[in-house]
C-alpha cells in the first residue's frame, strides 16, 4: 500500500510517500512544494497543482494530512487553514479518501512522545525509514504523518489515553514500530 502524507503550509507544503507492507515501511519519495506566488489565490493554486501532480505520478492508495491546530497568530492560522483546505479539495477531486491526524498523534506514533520537537521527529523518521540523510523538516513531518497512518491502519498504535491528557507521569516510554504494541518500561 502506498501512503501519501501531507504537511500543509502556505509557504511550504511537505509531502512524503511510504510503502507499507504489513509492519514493514519503506521510503518512496518526499520533498516540499515551495510556493513562489505572491497572492493567496496564486499560492493556493500552486499547492493544488503540486499535489495533483504528485497524486497523478505516484497514485497513492491512501492519503493522510495533519489536522488543523490553533496558532498564536490568527492570520497565520487562517492561511494554514486555507492551504490545508486546498489540499483536502485536491485529494477529494482525485477520488481518494483522506485521514486526519493531530500533530500530537503523529509525534506519539513516530517518537513515542506527543510533545516531541521537530528534531526528534526528523531523527525518528530517518531511523524508521532507514534513510541515509535527515529529511528537511516539512518533508519529515509529511513522512511522519504517512507513518502514523500506516501504524494506525495496521493496528500498531495504542494511544493509551495520552492524547487527551498530560504526558507527565506516563508509564509509556518507548514506541517500537517492529512490535505490535507500545512497550511498557518496568
Amino acid at each position: 500500500m502506498l501512503i501519501l502524507g501531507i504537511d500543509p503550509g502556505s509557504r511550504i507544503t511537505g509531502y512524503g510517500l511510504i510503502e507499507a507492507q504489513g509492519r514493514r515501511m519503506s521510503y518512496r519519495a518526499s520533498g516540499c512544494i515551495r510556493i513562489q506566488a505572491t497572492t493567496l489565490p496564486q499560492k493556493l493554486a500552486q499547492i493544488y497543482a503540486g499535489l495533483a501532480e504528485l497524486i497523478q505520478e505516484y497514485r497513492p492508495d491512501e492519503v493522510a494530512i495533519e489536522r488543523v491546530f490553533m496558532a498564536k497568530n490568527a492570520d497565520s492560522a487562517l492561511k494554514l487553514g486555507q492551504a490545508r483546505g486546498t489540499a483536502v479539495v485536491c485529494v477529494a477531486n482525485q477520488g481518494l479518501e483522506l485521514s486526519e491526524y493531530s500533530a500530537k498523534e503523529v509525534k506519539l506514533a513516530v517518537t513515542g512522545r506527543g510533545g516531541a520537537d521537530k528534531t526528534q521527529v526528523q531523527h525518528m523518521v530517518k531511523a524508521l525509514l532507514k534513510l541515509s540523510a535527515t529529511p528537511q523538516a516539512d518533508a519529515a513531518d509529511a513522512l511522519a504523518i504517512a507513518l502514523c497512518h500506516a501504524y494506525t491502519l495496521s493496528g500498531l498504535v495504542a494511544l493509551s489515553g495520552q492524547l487527551g491528557g498530560s504526558q507527565k507521569g506516563s508509564s509509556w516510554r518507548h514506541f517500537d514500530p517492529g512490535q505490535p504494541k507500545l512497550s511498557r518500561k518496568k
